[in-house]
């Protein structure tokens, strides 16, 4: 329960665990537990998508950090948990499951096991198995609560992705307690859910990516929060600086909490100045005063609420059977039950007290007793926690703290969990109130304070116990934490319960008046005796009042004040001989007190003085006293009020036997039949007037029944419509009964069809390990970072890979290959997506082909790259002798072709006619000596020049030039074609032209052989 502490000036603090220690004294109470480990114990909660977040946690954490980790994520509480073993692959501490009665060590990961809750005590973890069902389940809540009691400011809990809000209520612990709780950040968790419940519900220190959170915790580490318990008292040197941070506080806020005690507000003021990095609480006030906004930050860090309902659920039980029954015995209907919940910031408690009262009021229904009004004043010096509390909204963890049976009778389930109902809603009234510096609340009979007093200085103590049992009524209950006690001042309460701290107020003549000012009461002088308390008497009685009391008692007629109901508010003189108590139940209307002959005319003159303003005076009414009839007169006034209220000052007042009525004639002494005659008249005027009231009152009672039934005749309308309506509705309920049935044997269907596929998935993915493991070639997947996914065990040839490298870069791994870094070719294929291949060799002399591609997955994205290695050592032999053959036998054909040209060339030289030999292109390859000698041209003006070109163009002849083509691709011979020209420096000549079609040995090069015989 959020707990306010407020000093002299009005400043307020609420600060309360998530579970009180129950501890005899309150300073135990206020510090941390005595046994408490000398290393920090990191909480962290996951649920959907928190395998990722663990891996990125885990990657950016080192081995060697001094601290401990304890994993909560939701597990199938039916299927063995393999994540110790994924984990193992992301981290080199030991990552082991977690087991009963094992203590904490630092530099180790602990995992929760499935179907199972944890909890630890003393640095011990504790499994049980769950109470509540599947659905229901807060395992991370419940550990980070436990984990807060037992480590208190030594505790960090981590919240990361997830969905629902478990873990929300944990985290509210923790920061309770003095601890430090992180949250992933939503925009980079899988699930944002969880993330979102633990910031919007303000109990977030630090919103970080998962890789920046080791940092942050190495940072944290390094203060003295961490590294050693704080002293019960300040040292002077740091209490300086405390002082300038108070002052700081107090300039900005307007709130002084010097009378708060030390060692705890020492450790919220340095969880702030760690997340600035200050290690100086001096320098701390500087920076206060150069930032009005931390100061305010500061101010709310010491506002932190922290409750649940129904906190020391046996508490609760001993107030409902023990306390309230006594409290509510004999309270009539019309009494109001008034109950004070003291620092009471997210309401949780005030609920709980309002839902017990709801509860003894349903049992007194039952017995038909009738039970008084309950009114509840919940107050809180925080804004934001009665704004919560007024929603009356609170998240699914409630589950932990509220039975099933509470949860159907008193809250609404909605999306966001559940909200209070109506009827607990309006019992409560919530304000903003500062519980030392404003006047207390008076006349309870329940005052509910509880782990508020643990964290004041005694001085503050002793002045808020005498101000909370000026408050109480005599025999009222005051209800504290079993954490704190009233020792300081015994006199003022009886113990009731000494376990649950439950008192009685005991008010003696020198403690029923203590005044309710702003400077509360001391009741104890400091030696401990009890103060008298003397009031002065006036040295002089006020004059006028008693003169006035006199004339009243004196000559004003016995009277009455009512409402305009009839109901008797005071009583003035003797009323006994026209009212008098009427059997039955206990009533105080005036008419049913009325004696006989007086009802009548009450309740006619109460109706018409209601209804009008005008007075109704001397009504003469004969009324019956000691067995006979007396005279009276009946008057009935309106008094002003203020507030609003209509009421009527009622007087009686007693004819004589001599005193004429009005309206009656004179009685006359000496006549012997005119007084009779007289009181004849009388009596018939009497009946007459009774009469006429009776018609009246027949009358109006005839109107009143009409009206109702015309009423009552709406009212069956309005019931018809209703019932229709929830008809119409039941239907619509049926109908989407009908729907969520048929929805539910989809989503069996859908259940069915996706276990069929996980199955065709496990065959599927036993056959690829299989394929993987007999195709003889190394093969690595790799990630977007060029990270290791997965390999083959032949990979292991050209990288030297082991187990636990899944996960690291390929950089870091040292490999096999001869000078060869594949680094650059595999992020040049990530980028292009460009497959590449290349032959490689180890150090033992093996070739391999390295085949790089893009990982794509079935829906076509690229997830990394896939390098194999195939081993192409006997492929590349055979090559290299293939190779070497080639070679030779080129050489050979090289020397044969060089050989036979020789052989030609001679041939061709001894041929005492011209020949010459043409390329495809038809240009001069070679000529013979007689070619040269008979056109009178030498080498160099014939080889390498178009054969068209020779003699000055003499054989550029088309004909020729078509034979020679046709020659040349359709393989045609020229036989004795005749050509006639005249040639540069020989003259007319006449040529007989032959010509062949050569193909060398390598089938490739295309020749014409041209030979020239002259005829003249």
């Amino acid at each position: 329960m959020a707990r306010k502490v407020s000093s002299k000036s009005g400043a307020a603090v609420s600060l309360a665990s998530a579970e009180a220690p129950a501890k005899p004294a309150p300073d135990a109470a206020a510090t941390a537990p005595s046994t408490v480990s000398g290393f920090p114990i990191i909480g962290i909660g996951a649920s959907a998508g928190g395998l990722e977040a663990f891996e990125a946690f885990f990657h950016a954490c080192p081995m060697d950090s001094g601290m401990a980790f304890v994993l909560v994520p939701h597990l199938d509480p039916g299927h063995q948990s393999l994540l110790t073993e994924i984990l193992q692959r992301s981290t080199a501490m030991p990552v082991v499951e977690a087991m009963d009665q094992v203590a904490v060590e630092p530099n180790r990961v602990y995992v929760i096991p499935p179907n199972r809750e944890m909890s630890i005590l003393n640095g011990v973890l504790l499994l049980s198995v769950p109470e509540q069902a599947r659905g229901q389940r807060m395992p991370i809540d419940g550990f980070l609560r436990s984990l807060a009691e037992d480590q208190a400011e030594r505790a960090i809990g981590i919240i990361l992705s997830g969905t629902a809000t478990d873990g929300t209520l944990g985290l509210r612990a923790i920061l309770g307690a003095g601890g430090v709780c992180m949250v992933q950040d939503p925009a980079t968790a899988k699930y944002d859910g969880m993330p979102q419940s633990a910031i919007s519900s303000g109990y977030a220190t630090h919103v970080l990516p998962v890789e920046q959170m080791p940092a942050m915790l190495l940072e944290l580490n390094k203060t003295s929060v961490f590294r050693q318990k704080l002293p019960a008292i300040v040292p002077d040197k740091a209490l300086s600086g405390l002082h300038q941070v108070l002052l700081q506080v107090r300039s900005r806020t307007g709130h002084d909490f010097s009378l708060y005690k030390k060692s705890t507000i020492s450790r919220r003021i340095e969880r702030r100045m760690a997340q600035h990095s200050i290690e100086d609480m001096v320098v701390y006030a500087r920076y206060l005063k150069a930032n009005p906004a931390e100061a305010r930050v500061l101010f709310k860090e010491l506002l932190i609420n922290v409750t649940n309902f129904f906190r020391d659920p046996e508490a609760f039980v001993a107030l409902k059977d023990a306390v309230l029954p006594t409290l509510l015995a004999g309270k009539p209907a019309d009494y109001s039950f008034r109950v004070w919940v003291a620092g009471c910031a997210t309401g949780e408690e005030a609920y709980s007290i309002a839902m017990v009262l709801q509860e003894l009021m349903d049992e007194l229904r039952q017995r038909r007793i009738q039970e008084p009004r309950i009114q509840i004043y919940a107050t809180d010096l925080d804004e934001d926690a009665i704004i919560v509390a007024r929603s009356g909204s609170y998240p699914p963890n409630i589950v932990q703290d509220v039975t099933p049976e509470r949860l159907r009778r008193f809250f609404t389930k909605d999306e966001a969990g559940y909200k209070i109902k109506k009827e607990i809603r309006e019992m409560v009234v919530f304000a903003v109130q500062n519980v030392i510096k404003d006047p207390p609340f008076t006349k309870l009979d329940l005052l509910s304070c509880r782990n508020l007093m643990i964290y004041l200085e005694p001085e503050l103590q002793n002045r808020l116990i005498p101000t909370f049992h000026y408050a109480l009524k005599p025999d009222g209950v005051l209800f504290l934490s079993s954490s704190e006690s009233i020792n300081s001042h015994p006199e003022l309460f009886l113990a009731l319960d000494r376990k649950w701290k439950l008192y009685r107020a005991r008010h003696a003549t020198a403690t029923a008046r203590l005044p309710a000012t702003g400077a509360l009461p001391r009741a104890v002088e400091a030696s401990g005796k009890p103060v008298e308390v003397a009031f002065d008497k006036p040295k002089a009685a006020n004059i006028a009042d008693l003169s006035n009391r006199a004339l009243l008692q004196a000559y004003a007629p016995p009277s009455v004040t009512t409402d305009a109901r009839g109901n008797i508010l005071y009583v003035n003189g003797d009323t006994g001989r026209y009212l008098r108590p009427a059997p039955g139940l206990v009533s105080t209307n005036i008419v049913d007190m009325a004696r006989e002959g007086l009802q009548l005319e009450l309740r006619t003159a109460l109706l018409h003085a209601s209804a009008e303003s005008a007075p109704m005076l001397n009504r003469e009414v004969a009324v019956k006293t000691n067995g006979g009839f007396s005279q009276v007169n009946i008057s009935i006034r309106r008094l002003p009020s203020g507030a609003g209220e209509n009421l009527l000052l009622v007087s009686f007042q007693d004819i004589a036997e001599h005193d004429t009525p009005p309206g009656m004639p004179t009685r006359a002494a000496g006549r012997g039949k005119r007084p009779a005659a007289s009181a004849e008249r009388a009596r018939v005027e009497e009946l007459e007037r009774d009469l006429a009231y009776v018609r009246e009152t027949l009358q109006a009672t005839i109107e009143e029944a009409q009206a109702s039934n015309e009423e009552l005749k709406s009212t069956n309308e309005e019931l018809q419509s209703t019932n229709e309506e929830l008809q119409s509705s039941n239907e619509e309920l049926e109908t989407s009964k009908e729907e969520l049935q048929s929805l539910n044997e989809e989503v069996l269907t859908v259940n069915a069809e996706l276990n069929a596929k996980i199955e065709q998935l496990g065959g599927i993915q036993n056959d690829m390990k299989n394929l993987l493991d007999n195709i003889n070639a190394g093969t690595l997947f790799l990630d977007h970072q060029l990270h290791i996914r997965r390999y083959t065990r032949e990979a292991v040839k050209a990288y030297r890979l082991v187990a636990t490298d899944v996960g690291r870069p390929l950089g870091d791994i040292k490999s096999n290959l001869d000078g060869e870094d594949l680094q650059a070719e595999l992020q040049t294929v990530l980028d292009t997506l460009i497959p590449s291949e290349r032959e490689v060799r180890t150090h033992d002399g093996a070739w391999y082909l390295a085949r790089i591609q893009p990982y794509r997955t079935l829906d076509n994205v690229i997830e990394g790259v896939v390098l194999t290695f195939t081993e192409v050592s006997d492929f590349k032999l055979a090559s290299e002798k293939a190779r070497q053959s080639e070679a030779r036998l080129a050489a050979m054909q090289l020397a044969t072709e060089q050989l036979a040209r020789q052989l030609s060339d001679g041939i061709v030289d001894t041929v005492s006619e011209p020949l010459v030999v043409l390329d495809g292109e038809l240009q001069v390859i070679s000529a013979n000596r007689a070619f040269y000698r008979y056109f009178q041209v030498t080498a160099a003006e014939t080889v390498g020049r178009k054969f068209y070109n020779l003699s000055n163009g003499a054989w550029d002849v088309p004909a020729l030039r078509q034979l020679l083509d046709n020659s040349l691709r359709r393989d045609q011979a020229i036989d004795g074609y005749e050509l006639e020209h005249d040639f540069p420096g020989i003259g007319h000549r006449r040529l007989v032209l032959n010509a062949r079609r050569i193909v060398t040995a390598a089938g490739t090069t295309e020749l014409i052989l041209l030979a020239l015989v002259t005829i003249g």
